[in-house]
């Protein structure tokens, strides 16, 4: 050892530590070029595509062009665009909706209730998404909204054809609604459509039928185009598998998740009028409906009446 060398200074050229170890002198951290500066990492080492000439990319696929092009505020306002992309994406999430729900209903018609369980969830969680849009939408102040609400015109989302096809399918059935869309022949015709087939509620009574619940004849050949009204002997025959789910577990379990959607759906209905009275009081709507006072209304609607009403009895 050198005089020079400090105190308990290991032997030049004979360090302790072996090579790779964490603490041997002067480490190459992972990730870092021996002079200490960060490696960019490049996916393509990796087998990552990076070139995509003549070949779908990811925004090919989803088409996100025409998406993402699709927003035109007609105001200066700032917070125009949020209320455009939160109803866009209310409707995508609705196109959803639908899309899950009649593979729901056609499940159950063909008594594949295992396959009806999985997409009646993701009903349920797509109603779930669509309550926390609103969440982002009260951000938006009273005089904020102000500042475009001229914009809109007579447009409201009221006049969402998918919502009410979403109404339409579930059973709640209202033919005077068809109106606000007599102007556009092609939303008429798929609500109309819908009108002809029986509900997804409909379906479920079929399937309790053919599964021994005694559901009445009248009602399984009622006329599909009305709306569901409450039967007490319906909410009697749906009585008798709660009472023993194990005998009619499937039944039981159908109903469930009916419920925990309906749950979902009120919660949403819920969030909508206290979001419209947070924004604009007790204004009327923009498409002339009666604002809060009309939405307040729509909080009475039940779309599965028997499957609640029964809980009082068990």
């Amino acid at each position: 050892m050198s005089d020079r060398d400090p105190p308990n200074a290991a032997p030049q050229g004979d360090s302790t530590k072996a090579p790779g170890c964490p603490h041997a002198a002067n480490p190459r951290p992972e990730g870092y070029d021996g002079d200490g500066v960060p490696r960019r990492y490049d996916p393509a080492t990796e087998g990552a595509r990076m070139g995509f000439e003549g070949r779908m990319s990811y925004g090919d696929y989803l088409h996100l062009d025409p998406i993402l092009s699709a927003q035109h505020p007609l105001s200066t306002a700032h917070d125009e665009m949020l209320f455009i992309i939160q109803h866009q994406t209310s409707e995508l999430w609705m196109k959803l909706a639908l899309h899950e729900l009649a593979a729901a209903r056609t499940a159950i018609a063909e008594d594949r209730l295992r396959a009806a369980f999985k997409v009646l969830t993701r009903v349920s969680r797509i109603f779930e998404q669509l309550n926390s849009a609103w969440d982002v939408l009260r951000t938006m102040t009273p005089s904020e909204y102000q500042q475009f609400r001229p914009s809109l015109a007579e447009s409201s989302g009221f006049q969402s054809y998918q919502y009410r096809l979403i109404e339409y399918m579930v059973g709640n059935r209202n033919v005077a609604l068809l109106k606000p869309h007599a102007h556009r022949p092609d939303l008429l015709k798929a609500l109309e459509a819908e009108l002809e087939r029986p509900s997804l509620y409909d379906v479920v009574q079929a399937l309790a039928a053919r599964r021994g619940l005694p559901i009445p004849a009248d009602i399984l050949t009622r006329d599909h185009r009305l709306a569901w009204t409450a039967d007490a002997r319906v909410e009697a025959a749906w009585s008798a598998a709660y009472r023993d789910p194990e005998s009619h577990w499937e039944l039981y379990e159908l109903a469930e998740k009916l419920v925990d959607f309906e749950d979902y759906f009120r919660r949403w209905r819920f969030n909508h009028v206290t979001t419209v009275e947070r924004i604009i009081g007790f204004k009327r709507g923009t498409g002339g409906t009666g604002g809060v006072h009309y939405l307040r209304k729509m909080l009475d609607t039940e779309l599965f009446p028997e499957l609640w009403r029964l809980r009082t009895g068990l």
